[in-house]
């Protein structure tokens, strides 16, 4: 029997992109998830498309409201709370807990070394400063009320992700989707800078693997990175844009963005070594098998194919490419 089998979970952020993934590949393995966030935005959006038939329960709630938060925890009762409910984009009794953050949580000194979970936390930019804060946030509470109670509160700090159905605002991947429905040139704003790109369904993996761990009593770090392997090849904005045009089966057509935005650091990468020597875990995707999940994705659907079923077939395989 699975371990997820009977669980429940809370989920914070079901609405979201990776939160949508995150409850369908836990309740097609037997959880009974019940999910916490704000309405999805307007406009196409993985939870609508996926409805809500394999949740447990879904609950429209700000998390700055306690009393409603207290509300649903005490309805929910779960063993287990998985919490990535934020906001996500750079512009604009309990088992255990992971807390997900990102992998802008670190001081990034434009060096372009992959950085470790030892090193120190900072942020550019209010989105990097508001994850390094919740890394030090969560740490007051570990120590301070978990440790003592003999409860793991943990944070995953994840690569930058892609995948189908993800239609966020000012994101590569749904800007490139965007761009090719409308038969004009992709915008890049910032084509040299690098990212640790990872499909999302390697990265809801390392979460999982590292909440059942420390539910089921591994002793294990308190943080820890996950993203693609350290010698796995940079991907720049314009790198990842012509590959995935490619995989899409489309020319690649691209002009410079004429604002450039906030300031975003130039290179960012992470090093998953603790998470595969403390953990077991290594990502499962290569750079085409994650290309090519994205495409397929993006594909079935503008073919109209059941989403539902698309989503699930793409665990499916994950899993069976995993196993």
């Amino acid at each position: 029997m699975s371990f997820w089998s009977g669980k429940r979970i809370l989920l914070t952020g079901h609405t979201g992109f990776k939160g949508a993934w995150a409850a369908r590949w836990l309740a097609g393995q037997g959880a009974r998830i019940s999910g916490l966030g704000l309405p999805p935005l307007p406009g196409p959006n993985l939870y609508d498309m996926l409805g809500q038939g394999h949740l447990a329960a879904s609950y429209f709630v700000d998390l700055r409201d306690p009393a409603a938060v207290d509300a649903v925890v005490k309805s929910a009762d779960p063993d287990l709370v998985l919490h990535m409910a934020a906001q996500p984009l750079v512009r604009l009794s309990y088992e255990a807990i992971l807390v997900v953050t990102s992998d802008k949580v670190y001081a990034n000194d434009g060096s372009g070394r992959a950085f470790a979970e030892g090193d120190p936390l900072g942020g550019h930019d209010p989105y990097s400063a508001s994850k390094a804060a919740t890394e030090i946030v969560t740490g007051s509470f570990r120590d301070a009320y978990f440790a003592l109670a003999g409860q793991p509160l943990v944070t995953a700090r994840g690569g930058n992700v892609i995948g189908g159905g993800d239609y966020s605002a000012d994101r590569l991947v749904p800007d490139i989707v965007r761009a090719l429905s409308r038969n004009e040139p992709v915008v890049l704003r910032n084509p040299h800078a690098t990212r640790p790109w990872q499909h999302v369904l390697d990265c809801l993996d390392g979460y999982f693997t590292y909440l059942q761990a420390v539910a089921t009593g591994r002793s294990l770090p308190p943080a820890l990175n996950f993203g693609p392997a350290v010698a796995t090849p940079s991907f720049t904005v314009l790198d990842l844009t012509n590959a995935l045009l490619t995989a899409m089966g489309r020319p690649s057509v691209h002009r410079l963005g004429d604002d450039a935005g906030p300031h975003e650091m130039a290179s960012l990468s992470i090093d998953p070594g603790l998470a595969a020597s403390d953990l077991n875990w290594r990502p499962r995707l290569g750079p085409d098998a994650m290309l090519r999940l994205t495409a397929d994705w993006y594909a079935g659907q503008a073919a109209g194919q059941d989403i539902a079923a698309l989503t699930d077939a793409q665990i499916a395989e994950y899993q069976d490419f995993a196993s």
